[in-house]
This record gives C-alpha cells, sequence and structure tokens, in this order.
C-alpha cells in the first residue's frame, strides 16, 4: 500500500509549491516529487551502504535531466532520445552539487548519486531554481547523512521591484538575475548575472532570497517528520590513528609554518617544501605501511591547512608574501595572434589566459534546442583548461563540467556589454595557459582586452576578481583575501568572484564553506572586491583603453539588405541554386533568414569591391529597384504613347515618349524595336500602384543649341 506524504509550501503571491514523497521511485533510498503548476520535478538519492576502502573524500555524482516529453517534444538527432547532458543541464546540476556537497559529513565516504530530472514542464516555469529544493528533499526523506536542508531560490529585479522564482515572461525586463542556495541559517552559494548593479544592491537581493529559504527548509524538515526520517544511519568510514595524529601534528606543525611563512610566490616551489616537511617525519618510520603512510597525508594536510589559516589570521601574511587586499602583478598584451580576428594575452600573478575572438555571420550563431529553451546566441564563449596548466601529466579528454561552468561564468560577466546592433556572430575562446587561482576572472579580462582588439564596440570594459575568507568561529576574527591563489581558495572558506564595469557588479558566483557568515562580511568582501576590481580595469586601460575604432583586415565584413517576403524565394532559387551561384562567382558569404513581414539577407566578405558585387546580385534576384539608378532592359512593347521596358526579371516600366529622347518624338517605332536592349533610369516608382517610370533621355547628351537653330533653319 502507498503511504503518501505531501507538504505545501505557499510562496505568498497565490502560487504554490509541493513535495511529494512515498508514491514514486520507493526503491530509492530518498525520493521526492516537487510539483509547481505543471512543472514536475523527481529527485532521488542513492547511497552505498559502505565506503569503498581507498577512498578518503566524499564521491558524489549529481545528475540533472529534462525529458523532452515534459513538454510534449521530440528530441533532435537522428536517434529522436534524449543523449549526453546539455550544458544548461551540466549547469543545473553544478548548482545542485556546489550547494549540497559541503552538508555531506567530511568522513562519509559513500558513493553517493542525486538524480533530479524533469518530466512535466510549464513553458513558463523556470524549473532549475525548484531543481536544488527537490534533491534536498530527497536527502530529508532518506537515511542518508545531512548536515540541514536547504534550497534554492531565484531572485530577479523587474522594474525596480525584487520578485521571487519569476517566470520566463517577465525576465526581459529583468536587471538582476541569481540563485541563492541557503540552509537556515547560513548562505552556501550565489550565482547570478547584473546590469552594473551596487555591492549593496546585490546584498539586499540575497537577504530577499533566504527569507523565502527559510520557509522552504522549515518543510523539508516538516516532511521528514511526517515519513518518520529523523534519524540517520550511521557509519563508519575512517579509520584513524590519534596517537599519530598528535605526533604529525607536535613534530611538523612549526616546520609548516615557517614554510608558509617564507611568503614563496612559486606554487611549485612551495608546494615542494610542504612536502619535503611531510617526507622528512615519514624518514623516521623504517618499514613501509601504505595505511600509516595514507594516514600521515591525510593528517599532514590538516596541519598545513591550520598553520597557513592561523599565519594569516594571526600576522595578516599570506603565501606570497601580499598584503591582504593586493593584486598581484599583472601584464596583458593584444594582437598577439595576427590571424584571429582578436586576440590578448592577460596574466596575473601565474594564471594566465590566451583568449581569441572570432566574428561571423548569423549562420554560426549557437543554436539551442533545449526542452524549454530554443533560441540562437549571437554571443558565446568557452573555456579550456588543459591540464598542463597546472603542470599536470595527464590526457585532456573532452570538454569537463568545470569547464562548462567557468566558461558560463565569463560569458555572463561580459555578455551584458556585447552591443546589440553587433551585425556579428561573436565567439571568444579562453586557453588558460597557466593557472594558480582565479582562471574565470583572467578569462574575463583577456576576453575584455580580445573583443576590443577585434574592434567590437564594447559598451564598457570588464574585469573579474576571486576573494577569499579565512575565519575563526572562536575568536570571531576574520580576513579577506583580494585575487586568491589556488592554495587560499583549497584552504579557506570562501570563493567569492565578482565581475563588473566601473559602474557596477555584471556577475558573481560565490561559494561559501563555512557556517555562520554574517552579512557583515560579505559587505567587506564586496567593497574590498571593488577596489581589486577598478584597479584591474586601470591596468587593462594601460594596454588598450577603448574598443579599435575599425575590424582588422581579415575580418569578415557584413552588409544587411531588407528584401520583400515574397523575394526570399527567388534569392535562394530552386534547390538553392541562386544564392550558392551568388556565393560562387562573388566570392561572398550570404545568409538569408526570415524576420517578421519581411527577408534580411546578409553578405559577409572582407573586401568592399566583392560585397558590392554580391549586393548588387542578390538586389537583382530580389527585383528590388532603386529610383536613380540605370538598368539595361529590353523593349518588351511598343505603344502610340511609348514602350514598356523590362529591367528586371518579371519587372516592366514605362517609358513615355516624352522621355525617348530630347527633340519631340511623334513616332516611337523611329526610336526603338521590340527586342531591343537599350539603358533607361528608373525616375521613379509610383507609390499606390507600384508602376516604374523610366527615362531614355537623360542619359543622352543634349543637342547643342546652335545646331538646333541651324536644323530649324533648314
Amino acid at each position: 500500500m502507498l503511504n503518501v506524504v505531501n507538504k505545501t509550501i505557499d510562496l505568498g503571491d497565490g502560487r504554490s509549491i509541493t513535495l511529494e514523497t512515498g508514491k514514486l521511485a520507493k526503491q530509492a533510498d530518498g525520493s521526492v516529487m516537487l510539483k509547481m503548476g505543471d512543472t514536475m520535478l523527481l529527485a532521488t538519492i542513492v547511497s552505498a551502504k559502505e565506503a569503498r576502502p581507498d577512498v578518503d573524500f566524499m564521491p558524489l555524482s549529481v545528475d540533472y535531466k529534462e525529458k523532452f516529453a515534459a513538454l510534449g517534444r521530440f528530441p533532435g538527432g537522428f536517434l529522436k532520445r534524449e543523449g549526453r547532458p546539455s550544458d544548461y543541464e551540466i549547469l543545473i546540476a553544478r548548482l545542485i552539487d556546489r550547494a549540497l556537497r559541503p552538508l555531506f559529513p567530511e568522513d562519509y565516504h559513500a558513493e553517493t548519486f542525486v538524480n533530479v530530472t524533469l518530466f512535466s514542464a510549464d513553458e513558463d516555469t523556470q524549473p532549475d531554481a525548484l531543481a536544488g529544493l527537490a534533491a534536498s528533499a530527497a536527502i530529508a526523506v532518506s537515511d542518508v547523512p545531512f548536515a540541514a536542508p536547504m534550497s534554492e531560490v531565484r531572485v530577479a529585479r523587474i522594474d525596480g521591484k525584487l520578485v521571487l522564482n519569476p517566470p520566463f515572461s517577465a525576465m526581459e525586463k529583468a536587471d538582476m538575475d541569481i540563485i541563492v542556495a541557503a540552509t537556515e541559517d547560513n548562505i552556501m552559494m550565489v550565482e547570478g548575472e547584473m546590469q552594473e548593479v551596487s555591492e549593496q544592491e546585490m546584498l539586499e537581493a540575497i537577504k530577499f532570497a533566504h527569507e523565502a529559504i527559510k520557509k522552504q527548509c522549515r518543510a523539508q524538515i516538516e516532511l521528514a517528520e511526517a515519513v518518520g526520517k529523523t534519524q540517520k544511519r550511521e557509519y563508519n568510514h575512517e579509520n584513524n590513528d590519534e596517537e599519530l595524529k598528535a605526533k604529525v601534528q607536535a613534530e611538523t606543525y612549526d616546520k609548516a609554518y615557517e614554510v608558509a611563512r617564507q611568503a614563496n610566490a612559486d606554487k611549485h616551489l612551495r608546494s615542494e617544501l610542504f612536502h619535503q616537511v611531510e617526507e622528512d617525519f615519514k624518514a623516521q618510520f623504517e618499514e613501509e605501511d601504505e595505511q600509516r603512510d595514507a594516514l600521515i597525508k591525510k593528517y599532514f594536510h590538516d596541519v598545513m591547512k591550520d598553520a597557513v589559516r592561523n599565519m594569516m589570521l594571526a600576522e595578516e601574511i599570506r603565501l606570497d608574501g601580499r598584503k591582504m587586499d593586493e593584486i598581484r602583478p599583472i601584464w596583458s598584451e593584444v594582437d598577439y595572434l595576427p590571424g584571429t580576428h582578436g586576440s590578448a594575452i592577460f596574466t596575473r600573478g601565474e594564471t594566465q589566459s590566451l583568449t581569441t575572438v572570432t566574428l561571423g555571420t548569423s549562420m554560426d550563431e549557437k543554436r539551442r534546442d533545449d526542452v524549454l529553451i530554443q533560441d540562437n546566441e549571437k554571443f558565446v564563449l568557452h573555456y579550456n583548461f588543459p591540464a598542463f596548466s597546472t603542470g599536470d601529466a595527464r590526457p585532456n579528454r573532452g570538454v569537463s563540467r568545470r569547464e562548462v561552468g567557468h566558461g558560463n561564468l565569463a560569458f555572463r560577466a561580459l555578455k551584458t556589454m556585447i552591443p546589440e546592433e553587433i551585425p556579428y556572430a561573436v565567439r571568444v575562446v579562453s586557453e588558460i595557459l597557466e593557472s594558480n587561482g582565479s582562471s574565470s576572472m583572467a578569462t574575463v579580462c583577456a576576453g575584455t582586452l580580445a573583443l576590443m582588439d577585434a574592434g567590437v564596440q564594447m559598451k564598457k570594459p570588464v574585469s573579474g576578481i576571486a576573494m577569499g575568507l579565512v575565519t575563526d568561529s572562536k575568536s570571531g576574527k576574520y580576513v579577506v583575501l583580494s585575487d586568491i591563489l589556488g592554495d587560499e581558495d583549497h584552504l579557506g572558506d570562501m570563493d567569492f568572484k565578482v565581475t563588473g564595469t566601473r559602474d557596477g557588479i555584471t556577475a558573481t558566483q560565490m561559494d561559501i564553506k563555512v557556517d555562520g557568515l554574517s552579512y557583515e562580511v560579505l559587505e567587506k568582501a564586496l567593497l574590498q572586491a571593488k577596489e581589486g576590481r577598478l584597479h584591474i580595469l586601470d591596468k587593462l586601460a594601460e594596454t588598450l583603453a577603448e574598443p579599435r575604432d575599425d575590424y582588422k583586415p581579415n575580418a569578415p565584413r557584413i552588409v544587411a539588405i531588407e528584401i520583400p517576403k515574397d523575394a526570399i524565394g527567388a534569392v535562394i532559387g530552386p534547390g538553392g541554386k541562386v544564392v550558392q551561384e551568388i556565393q560562387a562567382e562573388t566570392g561572398a558569404v550570404v545568409v538569408i533568414r526570415e524576420e517578421d513581414d519581411h527577408g534580411v539577407v546578409e553578405i559577409a566578405a572582407t573586401d568592399k569591391a566583392t560585397i558590392e558585387a554580391a549586393t548588387k546580385r542578390v538586389r537583382d534576384a530580389a527585383g528590388i529597384l532603386e529610383v536613380g539608378k540605370v538598368y539595361n532592359g529590353k523593349v518588351r512593347s511598343i505603344m502610340k504613347y511609348g514602350a514598356f521596358v523590362e529591367i528586371m526579371p518579371r519587372k516592366d516600366g514605362l517609358l513615355h515618349i516624352s522621355e525617348i529622347a530630347h527633340e519631340r518624338v511623334t513616332n516611337v517605332e523611329d526610336y526603338l524595336k521590340e527586342g531591343q536592349m537599350i539603358d533607361v533610369k528608373l525616375i521613379g516608382i509610383e507609390e499606390n500602384t507600384g508602376k516604374l517610370k523610366l527615362s531614355r533621355k537623360v542619359l543622352l547628351d543634349k543637342p547643342d543649341n546652335k545646331n538646333k537653330e541651324k536644323s530649324e533653319e533648314k
């Protein structure tokens, strides 16, 4: 028999969210169906009963999947079935993962799988903000150990008002769009984009989100109580040696502290020095013991973490010797790659991005065909992180989820500064050549320079900075770190990335690893980030202060021609014959698309002559006429009052008898014959009828007055 339990969350605006458990997927450790209107998400969790002996971390896998049937659609492709996850699905899975992962116990090492699937959809409901709540609710009704329920909500500012989980249709008016994850007590994660908002406005939005999240967390606790899942499973995934732990602490802490105090900017040398301390400790044991060595490695990592953090808190010394708000040395260069349409190198400390810009036609736009989103993206950004950038000897196997996530952050940072009227499809690619923290922010900076180098008229330059945090819960002391190193990210309590112009924030991504972080600390981090952002913008301006006046010589030039809707077929031709001939004979790229009540033809080439030749061919094929232009036409028929001349296929105009010659014409056939080819000028088009008025005499030299008088005397 079914034991279905429901819990409803009132959003306070007539909408509600229902969490249901006990009906579906009952063999999973926990499952919940979330419903909001017609949108239904099924979340499940399954966790192994025991951990593998060689695992000393939390092996969590989170997947988000949207079924095309959810909106009554067929998947694309030959197989007509869902395939690998789209970038959109990967990004939602990352949002869930980043919020859940810190809430599992540090000593819990069993393989754990969380799956969230969209089975029913409403075209106007955004499911990404609901997926985190569904996942957390599934864990809440399971026996899997978890610190506390969490939830995620979207907050958008629309017409100056903060709105919770707004519909798709309202987002066009939004100047702020963030997703916030939190427990009842703590903010866990923030990610989103904005149109140059202030630090205070962003904090206000986070607080607004947290109030809604508290109610959703309380609902999960009540749901767990209703199904009797308040007691979590017992486990023992670690075998510890307290005597060895104390020995490692006593004999290595001071040495690790001294290595940290050396303030060495070379991360590989610093890593070797820490590793040497660990090896020296191991040397006292004569016999090899894999289990003991694994414990030593684990305990020494904890010692090193404590030493670095305590040094920062006590002495305000950083691993590379910088002050807490100091930015690493920066150098940059543009136009480094002559074959590209735009390029830049941006190096900050030991982090380096080589970024390129490619300009293309509308054929090069990215087509998105997800379950709920079908559109074209004119601007795309890709981020690549090869293993050699960190000195790792491993193969590069496809695009990782991390690369998708970091690329999306840089994309959001820059996209609002790309002018809407730009005729090009724009692709930015960041290749990370060195990495020691903040490579996504280096991508933003290099992307800005490369776009300006390409001649893209950015509204404003954008820079980015990653902030860190080290706290001591006992004393309440904390330090905020600007432009963090990789080690400072790993050993610290926060990774807070902020991008923006001189006038405000354009994107942010924040992951918090510590409980009880106050808004006072967040505000300090944001204000310190602003100072760093402005400093970096000054450095960018030293390299290239504003976009170049023109595109590079090898960049395509694009001309857009508007044609009548009924002329699109004529330009394309049967089987594409006409447009293919135009491209083959002129060398231009011709793209045709339909917009509302007309057609648009894009002509792209690298030189003016090619564009002019292709433009003429397109206009001729479309039958586009220009008043004042000279046409070579065929005399189709002769009348007493003039002649009809075909100047384009199916385009005849009247050459009135008065426009044939300067002298008086009494008989048209004395001047013209049917089938004759003559040059005529289009002198007018009647507004109501569209009839064409032609002239031949305006192309002829006027007779000399003296010759005219002699002719009259004779």
